[in-house]
């Protein structure tokens, strides 16, 4: 991997998370993608954006999946898609149940743990799509997706699963709402409340009587809501309950899929001490990058040379690349075809 060398001004926390969240960043060039819905089971639809090269069942595929009350269209989703296509992956950039508009297509909530709408995907096309090589990348939320459904295949992941890829994961819930709810965090509680609140709204008029809203106003931490909707909704007995067995912490040293997991320093709300867990530095699946600087799913350096500074999209890519069977890669997209630098500092 690549250092990561932000530039002077953006090396802080919040300043780099606020300024990846909120910069006005030109929109890829991607083809028009195919909006495609799997169904999940009786009352459950989720909505894909796919982008399909000529062949795809002759290409590598990486699913993508967004973080908490994100959507197939966050910036992130984007940008990591326009650089797969690029590099001849297929991508499907694929919404949470409720996300992106889709909340009549599940009466449903979504949670941090709930790989089952992953797996049903990744099945549907391995199977019935007939794609040969799968990877999937997430983001914060979608970060512990992917960790948590790599451990749960333990010893025995499918043969076209070829990597998991986790940037700025929610590795411990718990530890990560403990530091959400400090008073310099108070901008990203109320953006996260704002969302989760207008959505259970739109979720009660879509569904009658299925959800109470009832003075919802008053919720104003992830945990009040998650303690109130989220956890009774899929039988956990509270928030705590619900944060500890939803982590992807429970299953990490169970993975044997290569893992990237990315995380920084200085990120506002993902605490780093389970990051130096030995059962994540222990185990050899996971390359692990904690960087000095990075904030929240920010990881942006100065643009060059036609690379346009998002630099965990650019190694995710890379790490993908590089273990996926090469007759899958357009020629000359082998291992190694990116100019690098050093390899970059991994804290454990």
């Amino acid at each position: 991997m690549r250092d990561f060398a932000p530039p002077h001004w953006l090396r802080g926390g919040h300043r780099m998370t606020v300024y990846a969240w909120a910069r006005r960043r030109p929109l890829p060039q991607l083809p028009a993608p195919e909006a495609r819905l799997f169904e999940i089971d009786a009352d459950t639809r989720v909505l894909a954006r796919c982008h399909w090269q000529a062949e795809p069942t002759s290409r590598s595929t990486l699913v993508v999946l967004h973080g908490l009350e994100g959507s197939s269209d966050s910036h992130y989703m984007r940008g990591i898609a326009d650089k797969a296509f690029r590099r001849g992956f297929n991508v499907v950039r694929l919404n949470q149940r409720n996300c992106g508009g889709t909340e009549h297509l599940s009466a449903g909530l979504y949670h941090s743990g709930l790989t089952s709408d992953v797996h049903a995907v990744l099945e549907e096309l391995a199977a019935a799509g007939g794609l040969p090589s799968l990877a999937v990348a997430g983001y914060s939320l979608g970060g512990n997706l992917a960790l948590r459904l790599a451990g749960g295949y333990g010893e025995t992941p499918p043969r076209w699963l070829h990597a998991v890829c986790a940037v700025s994961p929610t590795l411990e819930l718990g530890a990560c709402m403990d530091m959400l709810e400090r008073p310099a965090n108070r901008l990203y509680q109320w953006n996260f409340m704002q969302s989760l609140q207008r959505r259970m709204r739109k979720k009660a008029r879509l569904f009658p009587g299925r959800y109470d809203v009832g003075g919802i106003w008053r919720l104003w931490s992830v945990r009040a809501f998650d303690d109130r909707y989220t956890a009774p909704h899929h039988g956990f007995s509270g928030a705590a309950d619900y944060y500890y067995r939803a982590a992807s912490m429970r299953v990490v040293d169970r993975i044997r899929v290569p893992a990237l997991v990315i995380t920084a320093e200085d990120d506002p709300f993902i605490a780093l001490p389970p990051f130096r867990d030995p059962r994540v530095t222990g185990n050899a699946a996971i390359t692990l990058a904690i960087t000095r600087y990075g904030g929240h799913c920010g990881f942006v350096e100065s643009a060059r040379d036609g690379y346009d500074g998002y630099w965990a999209e650019r190694e995710i890519v890379d790490f993908v690349e590089r273990r996926v069977p090469p007759s899958l890669l357009p020629a000359g997209a082998a291992a190694g075809s990116t100019q690098g630098s050093p390899e970059v500092k991994v804290d454990a």
